[in-house]
């Protein structure tokens, strides 16, 4: 080859390859492997963060000699800010943070992480004003809200491996606080506990989480835990000079004032339509991790709650067992009273059981019906704990499937003895059909011998024994499992429904209001992470996802 066609082509490799491999130095490229995120929400309304972030810097990349962390807002007191490297104290400033919005930089110093190389970087902020918001689902509870610092995606690679956990304020009892509706890619619902110091926690995890998306998490819990005047108050002037210097910023804030109408308007009337939706879903969304294979060996009853049946047919369900068990018998159907009776020592009785006919030795019926709340309460937290580990979707097909055949036992038989075998067997079980009330009346035709138990539902139906007379001795004939008298199929099946009926209207009132009761406890609703208030800024480049009121978040740390 020509000496001269050899050094044109390597002064062009010079050319293109240097460039390149300049921007790349120059350039910041990393990954966080993990990142770990406890946020204090204290007696005193101030908020708390603790950071731990695990960096790998990607080769060739620029030395990671700043981090910059953004805040929620500019209320952070500097003098509480503290930061570490691999356990080693390292600067933190103000005046190198490049982020927009309010922050601080973590200056690395001798601990800067070089090309190809980890660190831990730990950062603490002691005291952030201004991060609560009035709860405008409920004026007794404040909004707490906080998304962690992220990253410019252009300088992140990977993903992340985040956790987020919540403590509550001191003395907030575990049935008191909500959470609010989590980010993509997170569970439905938090994972809770209690601290070192008591207080309740919740905390969200994702392996698949990444460095560079804002992740919005958030609670409620009574304002009572904290002062008045440390949940931020927002007035409609507020609002409007907020508005108009958003329209009057960008068109990215005209996009970010569609955002704000869209949070006061539309997610308040999707809210009540969802609410409506969940009203009788009182089992949480998912059971912990949803795990494998079925759960078998539920009762009937805790099957109704795992199928989220309504409340009032659960109860007639949980009515029609004890019943069955010599525990009750009723004496009146309306109002619906109940005789407790002693049980033989070979009766097993349910501990919802048990809560049932304790409720029932209550005159009141105000205490009764918050005794049932709370049975049905500690029921559908049992059945939570029994499910822990198996696959939710395919043990409800299990038992769909028990009941199809229940009732496949029903309609074959061809005697009405065979009948009333089945009936008696098989009634809690049909009747979890949520086309209970038709099918009953298809399928129970003809004259239905009722099991003997059905008397001591029915008070006005409790046909005398047949009796043999011998000589001077009257002796009652056994009549196996049901009784010697009939009823038609259709008074049989409306004896039933109408007891579901009497069940929801003279014991535990509007169902709709019963079934919150238990929903409140056991599947919070999701509060709006909205507040009342209008605030553009916040930190971090995220001035129209900040700016939603009842938002306490902290936005992206800048590009590096």
């Amino acid at each position: 080859m020509p000496r001269k066609f050899i050094t044109f082509l390597y002064i062009l490799f010079i050319a293109l390859i240097l460039p390149a491999s300049a921007l790349a130095q120059g350039s910041y490229l990393f990954s966080v492997d993990k990142e770990v995120v406890n946020v204090y929400w204290n007696a005193d309304g101030t908020e708390s963060l603790d950071y731990t972030f695990n960096f790998t810097n990607q080769p060739g990349a620029h030395p990671i000699d700043y981090v910059d962390v953004g805040m929620p807002n500019g209320n952070f007191d500097m003098s509480t800010v503290t930061a570490d490297v691999n356990g080693s104290r390292v600067d933190v400033s103000q005046s190198d943070y490049q982020g927009s919005g309010s922050g601080f930089s973590v200056v690395m110093g001798q601990y800067t992480i070089e090309p190809g190389a980890s660190g831990t970087v730990h950062v603490y902020v002691g005291s952030i004003t201004g991060v609560l918001y009035p709860d405008t689902s409920d004026s007794n509870y404040a909004s707490a809200d906080f998304a962690p610092t992220y990253f410019d995606s252009q300088y992140v690679s990977g993903s992340t491996d985040l956790t987020v956990t919540f403590h509550l304020p001191p003395g907030v009892k575990p049935n008191e606080p909500r959470w609010h509706s989590s980010p993509s890619g997170f569970a439905s619902q938090p994972q809770t506990g209690i601290d070192s110091q008591n207080r309740v926690t919740y905390t969200w995890e994702s392996a698949g989480a990444n460095a560079y998306t804002q992740y919005t998490f958030g609670a409620s819990f009574p304002k009572s835990y904290v002062p008045d005047s440390a949940i931020v108050q927002t007035s409609i002037f507020d609002v409007l000079g907020g508005i108009f210097s958003f329209l009057i910023a960008s068109l990215g804030n005209i996009l970010c004032f569609g955002f704000f109408a869209f949070m006061f308007i539309g997610l308040p009337i999707i809210g009540a339509i969802q609410g409506q939706r969940r009203k009788l879903q009182y089992i949480p969304p998912k059971i912990g991790i949803e795990g494998h294979g079925i759960k078998r060996g539920l009762t009937a009853v805790e099957a109704a709650i795992l199928l989220e049946q309504p409340l009032d047919k659960i109860m007639t369900m949980i009515l029609f067992g004890v019943v069955k068990k010599g525990a009750a018998t009723v004496t009146s159907r309306d109002p619906l009273k109940l005789q407790i009776n002693d049980v033989p020592s070979d009766v097993t009785l349910h501990d919802y059981e048990l809560n049932f006919l304790k409720a029932f030795k209550l005159d009141s019926l105000e205490a009764r019906r918050a005794e049932l709340q709370g049975m049905m309460v500690a029921l559908v937290k049992s059945v939570s704990e029994k499910m822990k580990g198996f696959s939710r979707k395919e043990t409800q097909d299990y038992y769909r499937n028990i009941m199809e055949r229940a009732w496949q036992q029903v309609e074959a038989a061809q005697t009405p003895d065979v009948k009333a075998q089945a009936i008696d067997q098989n009634l809690e079980w049909t009747m979890l059909d949520r086309d209970y009330d038709d099918r009953s009346r298809r399928v129970f035709t003809g004259p239905i011998f009722v099991p003997m138990w059905w008397g001591s539902y029915d008070p006005m139906y409790r046909p005398a024994a047949p009796t043999m007379t011998t000589g001077s001795m009257t002796t009652a004939l056994p009549t196996g499992g049901r009784s010697p008298s009939a009823l038609p199929g259709a008074e049989f099946a409306a004896s039933v429904v109408g007891g579901v009926q009497t069940m929801s209207s003279k014991v535990i009132g509007n169902l709709n209001s019963f079934t919150s009761g238990v929903t409140n406890v056991t599947n919070p609703p999701p509060p709006p992470s909205t507040g009342g208030g209008y605030r553009g800024g916040g930190g971090g480049g995220c001035a129209c996802a900040c700016a939603c009121a009842g938002c306490a978040c902290a936005c992206a740390g800048g590009g590096r």
